[in-house]
């Protein structure tokens, strides 16, 4: 399959799949358990209908939100997401610069795999950062005053990792930063001998982010062990306002799932938060963000940005999330699919798709603005 055969989400995973490795294309692929929430993410969206409205006079459409204080000109932005690099071999730098052409937000990962600050001089969309807790305070601290000065706009905490999700495809392959394939694992690397002449032929891969404290050799602290050694799993509240206090910026908790929590949150003063069970890729049975948003938006829709991602594939999936009150959506694979299948202009496609149907489906839907959209527009089954 070419690109210009790639027409939407399941497109562009084909490509993708036949593109990379088995052990990375499962990476991204994959969830956790049995993965019945990751596919559940999508599903959710089918048990909701749209209503739409004729003769609105739909000649111009308006695709632009604010969310966190940022205008964007998409109501989807590019989440943060881990080893971009492993994927294609410009990784973040594509993302950046496809975001930037379509004048959405774009997230650059604790785990990332090129430096935010690279990014931050490169392109004025707005970028947003997703860090973990980690028991060394010291290193929360420097990683916050880092984004700062780098002139980030969007601080993303994510508190839904405490510790890494039972990602069985990854166990059965052996994958790992650094690598510690099976032998099933090292024979997909075989087959796919493309991806790997790419990835000895570019730069040395590292994470900048997190340079100083992972010897990507595998001494002294591999990926997995980052997980289950360097993160705080006795991360509270208290923890939280302290960097929310210390960012003194727009602040997201990204992994909230609960209106319990989104209340809290918005006590210790966050502007946001997203609606995220990490793709399916954490805790399995979870409840989809999209089932949970009606709820989380009527608790403190009113006092802070409400964001949610997981599942999405299509533009009538964005319009039913914002027509239930999300000021804007995250998606990670839809673009992944895109990054690994042709880099920037992958992504720049896929974003251009997703344009493409949120503005055809809002004229369909008979609505010319994001803000036109409600709970009028939507029916249960």
């Amino acid at each position: 399959m070419r690109l210009s055969n790639c027409h939407n989400f399941h497109d562009f995973r084909t490509l993708a799949e036949q593109k990379l490795p088995g052990p990375i294309f499962n990476y991204i692929d994959g969830a956790a358990d049995d993965e019945v929430t990751y596919r559940q993410n999508t599903d959710s969206f089918n048990n909701c209908d749209l209503i739409p409205n004729v003769l609105r006079d739909v000649k111009d459409i308006d695709l632009s939100v604010s969310v966190m204080g940022q205008k964007l000109d998409l109501p989807i932005y590019c989440s943060p997401t881990a080893l971009q690099r492993l994927f294609h071999k410009d990784g973040e730098r594509a993302v950046a610069a496809a975001a930037a052409k379509y004048g959405t937000m774009f997230g650059v990962s604790s785990l990332g795999t090129v430096s935010l600050e690279e990014l931050r001089e490169k392109h004025k969309n707005p970028q947003c950062y997703q860090f973990y807790f980690h028991k060394d305070k010291a290193l929360n601290k420097a990683m916050l005053e880092r984004a700062k000065e780098a002139g980030v706009e969007v601080l993303m905490l994510t508190v839904d990792s405490i510790t890494g999700g039972n990602r069985e495809r990854d166990l059965r392959t052996g994958f790992s930063i650094p690598f510690r394939l099976t032998m099933a694992g090292m024979f997909e690397f075989v087959r796919k001998p493309a991806w790997g002449i790419g990835y000895v032929m570019s730069e040395g891969f590292s994470l900048p982010q997190l340079n100083k404290h992972i010897n990507m050799s595998g001494s002294p602290m591999s990926i997995g062990r980052y997980f289950t050694e360097m993160l705080d799993q006795s991360m509270n509240w208290d923890d939280v306002a302290e960097l929310v206090e210390l960012w003194d910026g727009q602040f997201c908790l990204k992994g909230v799932m609960s209106s319990q929590d989104a209340k809290k949150a918005t006590e210790i003063g966050c502007t946001g938060v997203i609606l995220s069970n990490h793709g399916g890729r954490q805790l399995d049975g979870s409840r989809a963000p999209f089932d949970q948003l009606a709820e989380i938006v009527d608790e403190v829709g009113d006092e802070i940005d409400v964001i949610m991602d997981s599942g999405i594939q299509r533009g009538t999936h964005v319009l039913k999330a914002l027509s239930l009150g999300a000021k804007a959506v995250g998606g990670g694979r839809f673009y992944l699919y895109a990054l690994a299948a042709a880099g920037q202009a992958g992504v720049e496609r896929a974003l251009e798709l997703m344009k493409a149907e949120i503005e055809r489906d809002m004229r369909l839907m008979g609505v010319s603005s994001i803000s036109e959209l409600s709970r009028e527009n939507l029916r249960f089954r």
